[in-house]
């Protein structure tokens, strides 16, 4: 396809930006055309050291991208809480004591205390700021900021490297503001999406961001998310004004994604309507596939849901038995296996590698293409 504003700014062949926090994934997409972007918040800055470097090491020099999430807003219940000790110890012990009762009501076993998480910072600006620094020691062609405004440090140093800066935005106003910060790439993303994301559907939200930066004078590309999973919805929005798709949940469904065979199990089967929008994972409103689990964290009998990152630290221990307790065997564990999801799971039909499937969107892209050119010449 003839080069775009994405394309001529990050090097990538064809504008399909898979955001992955598996490493193989973000290889494989890179090297077949596409731009791998690897999610940043799960990692240390050593380990973020070690996944890029073998990167670098195995996309034979295609581009890639890092997404790292610094968030704006502090709740204002955690200020002042600098590491994962003193975090640990402002919660309460009664949300053990839930997260022990809904595990238990599916066969799993109670821990006595909370584990403390000692490798995984969590969502915080100084952890996002740390891996930034990291991210800017390799030869990325792209980085990616979430939950608010780019900060400065980044805007200016991809500046300075002749790095691209991409911001998550999911109303058309937060699209002006991160404009006026001096953002390169506005990445709209639809509250159809995975993780964390807004209330604005896609269809509505990529004409609503691009009609609003032409208009207040922004010649800044638009990306477009939120339950894209085919080649044919990617032109769609293009055809609506975007510059190409940001995508997240498809790429759980390959062999390579960090996800579970139990999870991907699941995501074979459920429906569009099988995930929801709850704070019960990170603490914000970020979309998953429905369990249990949430059902329980969003009952008003429960214990309410805690600000991030604390309820991160509450809930990925706790997934990890789950995932471990699956894997073994424990149906009931089966039934709470969750991951963030978009509502295009209702897409999935089958496992397929991620070569294969930039692949297929080439593919569906071009048909669908050629099928409007079809119309316009009858």
């Amino acid at each position: 396809m003839p080069m775009n504003r994405v394309c001529e700014m990050t090097g990538a062949e064809f504008p399909l930006f898979a955001f992955s926090h598996c490493r193989d994934v973000v290889a494989a997409v890179s090297k077949a055309g596409g731009f791998g972007v690897l999610g940043a918040t799960r990692f240390s800055p050593d380990q973020l050291e070690e996944e890029l470097a073998w990167i670098d090491a195995h996309v034979d020099g295609a581009p890639y991208g890092v997404d790292v999430l610094v968030p704006e807003v502090i709740d204002p219940r955690v200020r002042g809480l600098s590491d994962n000790k003193s975090r640990a110890g402002a919660i309460d012990p009664k949300y053990q004591g839930f997260v022990n009762s809904v595990l238990g009501d599916h066969g799993i076993a109670p821990e006595a205390q909370m584990p403390i998480l000692k490798e995984r910072m969590g969502i915080t600006p100084e952890n996002g700021l740390a891996l930034m620094e990291v991210a800017f020691r390799h030869p990325i062609r792209l980085i990616a900021n979430a939950l608010g405004i780019a900060p400065p440090a980044m805007i200016e140093e991809g500046k300075k490297r002749g790095v691209p800066v991409a911001a998550l935005v999911g109303a058309k106003e937060h699209a002006i503001r991160q404009a006026e910060a001096g953002v390169d790439i506005i990445v709209a993303q639809g509250t159809e999406a995975g993780g964390h994301c807004g209330e604005v559907s896609t269809l509505v939200l990529i004409p609503e961001v691009v009609r609003e930066l032409a208009r207040a004078g922004h010649r800044i590309p638009v990306l477009a998310a939120g339950g894209i999973m085919t080649g044919g919805q990617m032109a769609g929005m293009m055809a609506a004004g975007a510059q190409g798709a940001w995508t997240g949940s498809i790429w759980l469904a390959t062999p390579e994604a960090e996800t579970s065979e139990a999870f991907r199990d699941k995501m074979i089967v459920a429906r569009s309507r099988d995930t929801i929008r709850s704070r019960s994972r990170t603490g914000k409103p970020a979309r998953q596939l429905k369990t249990a689990w949430h059902e329980a964290w969003d009952d008003p009998q429960g214990p309410g849901t805690l600000p991030m990152p604390l309820m991160g630290m509450v809930s990925e221990p706790a997934f990890a038995r789950i995932e471990r307790e699956a894997a073994a065997g424990n149906e009931g564990a089966r039934e709470l296996v969750s991951y963030f999801v978009g509502q295009g799971v209702g897409l999935v039909e089958q496992v397929r590698s991620s070569r294969q499937v930039v692949q297929d969107f080439r593919e569906e892209f071009v048909g669908a293409v050629s099928g409007l050119g079809n119309l316009l010449e009858e």
